[in-house]
């Protein structure tokens, strides 16, 4: 008997991760999608709204311990992760010294570390055909003043991913790097804290549903990364043309940000 498959989605419960919902729970070969966020009242929503389909867990990815309990409820259960989405994580726009230490690691712990424990738990569930999906952002192209470590972070998680994907070519499951550029979800409205220096201009802004059509179509066709819009595809042609420090000079006018 062959085993059931699952998607799991990591921030799930709204944004991107709500649109990566939509799309795997239509996708007739899946019988569970995994709904992973913190907001437990949130995700019993996605059941209401979605179906017994979804499965909902209440967890807190930027610690370990309960990502582990992740990798446990796995091992009692007879499944093949199809996709996995790691979507869940936090920015703020600001100066380095606006966040206390606790907020700065907190978010390196869910945007890097959490990306990887998530991979290294649901891989060895994967089969021939698998995809891993791993946000990263626009942001990841270049260093961004003001917007230090989630900038770095992105860009840890893009480098990881594309070379995540030549080591699992052996097992045929692709990894994909998707980099996004604004979208219009929650995620810029908590990272903006009225900063004195801080992102503003939030240039390019797209809806999280097409970015997701995209990122899904990419990943079958096994892409390593998958970069949505004109604005952000300039973007990143630019990032590989003009040395770093023009690119932050550009970033910084952008932002009308006096340095």
């Amino acid at each position: 008997m062959s085993k059931k498959k699952i998607a799991i989605i990591t921030g799930a419960n709204s944004g991107l991760g709500k649109e990566f919902l939509k799309l795997l729970n239509n996708e007739k070969d899946i019988a569970e999608v995994w709904a992973i966020a913190r907001n437990k009242e949130r995700l019993d929503q996605l059941v209401t709204e979605f179906g017994s389909k979804i499965k909902v867990f209440s967890k807190d990815l930027s610690k370990l311990e309960e990502i582990k309990e992740l990798k446990d409820f796995l091992k009692k259960e007879d499944v093949c992760i199809k996709y996995l989405i790691n979507n869940a994580g936090f920015a703020k726009f600001c100066s380095y010294n606006d966040l206390s230490i606790d907020v700065s690691l907190n978010m390196i712990d869910l945007n890097i570390s959490a990306v990887v424990a998530m991979g290294l738990i649901c891989i060895p569930y994967m089969k021939k055909g698998s995809h891993i999906i791993n946000i990263a952002s626009q942001a990841s192209f270049q260093p961004l003043p003001y917007q230090n470590i989630y900038s770095s972070t992105k860009a840890f998680v893009r480098n990881y991913t594309r070379a995540l994907n030549i080591e699992l070519k052996e097992k045929e499951i692709n990894a994909i790097a998707v980099c996004p550029g604004w979208m219009i979800t929650g995620l810029f409205d908590r990272g903006v804290i009225g900063a004195e220096k801080g992102t503003n201009n939030f240039a390019g802004m797209v809806s999280p549903d097409l970015v997701a059509k995209k990122a899904l179509k990419d990943a079958k066709k096994n892409k390593d990364i998958s970069v949505y819009g004109i604005y952000t595809k300039f973007s990143h042609l630019l990032a590989k043309l003009l040395p770093q420090k023009m690119m932050m000079q550009v970033w910084l006018k952008q932002q009308h940000i006096k340095n």
